[in-house]
């Protein structure tokens, strides 16, 4: 299958959502810079994310900071014109914010966030290029019964539904408050960001509707979850307010729900590169709002 934009057309390397769930070698790389390009990243980091799909930063930002992201989102959250807006998304079966789409467009805290160096810099040293931002968003998840998010590739919603060509993408996630391995905390599978996986059946009109609250389509069967389980194992990141965990846009992922009296809340940019930049959807009706998957490609500039 391909897509076609103008008169070009962009040829499909992951195929997805067909009668079968489809296992695909990656064929992009992982790292795209060249050896000893500049940026915040070591050697020995960017060699870890290219084995792993992943990488923690313990200090990504100062504790003034984090009190000063934390206290944005508060203000977001209670915001009325906010909680209205169809870019909050609510929890299934209660009236509490899940997550907040679009903050950078929606705040001027958090877009200074994104154009911080030691944020941008390390997309743009992992992509090998200049990068846009695809998709940024608060996650609040606050204890007592905050539901988790169920085991999937971001890359493979990403090029089914929203257009993105390749595997391009690199998406951090910036804790708020402690990551605790109580509290739902993000699970990576290390190593599978080197198989894609194609997930069985179509996607619905308006997926984005249903699947920002509760995902189905796109989401991988128990078997193959098994058998990435038993190949790779499966990492829980617990950390400190002001770590990242920066990942690859095809590791499988996912988190539990947070019963915990403790929060678990972040703020997660995804930045593709200028050079990868979204088409038509490869594998749904329709592209999602662009507060979901953006179409606006211009470069982060630092500032």
């Amino acid at each position: 299958m391909a897509t076609a934009t103008g008169t070009a057309v962009h040829h499909d390397l992951y195929p997805t959502r067909g009668r079968a769930e489809v296992p695909t070698p990656r064929r992009d790389p992982v790292v795209w810079s060249a050896p000893g390009a500049p940026g915040p990243l070591l050697p020995a980091q960017l060699a870890a994310y290219e084995r792993d799909g992943f990488i923690g930063v313990e200090d990504q930002i100062t504790d003034e900071e984090v009190a000063l992201y934390r206290t944005e989102m508060e203000r977001l959250i209670s915001d009325p014109d906010v909680r209205a807006d169809e870019r909050a998304i609510v929890e299934p079966g209660s009236d509490k914010v899940r997550s907040v789409f679009e903050v950078h467009r929606i705040s001027a805290v958090f877009a200074a966030l994104v154009r911080d160096e030691r944020v941008v810099g390390r997309a743009r040293q992992i992509l090998g290029s200049d990068v846009y931002v695809h998709q940024s968003r608060i996650n609040v998840k606050p204890g007592f019964g905050a539901s988790g998010f169920y085991w999937h590739s971001d890359f493979e919603t990403w090029h089914a539904e929203d257009g993105m060509p390749a595997m391009r993408a690199v998406s951090v996630s910036i804790a708020l408050t402690e990551n605790r391995d109580t509290n739902g905390g993000l699970m990576i599978m290390p190593g599978s960001h080197r198989t894609f996986l194609g997930c069985a059946g179509e996607t619905p009109k308006d997926n984005y509707k249903r699947s920002l609250r509760m995902q189905e389509a796109g989401t991988p069967s128990d078997g193959a979850l098994t058998r990435f389980a038993d190949e790779h194992g499966i990492r829980l990141f617990t950390g400190r307010a002001g770590s990242a965990t920066w990942f690859d846009c095809n590791c499988m992922h996912g988190s539990g729900d947070n019963i915990s009296p403790y929060a678990r809340s972040n703020v997660f940019i995804v930045f593709n590169s200028v050079e990868n930049a979204a088409v038509e959807p490869f594998a749904a009706p329709v592209r999602r709002p662009e507060f979901i998957g953006a179409r606006d490609f211009t470069p982060v500039r630092p500032g």
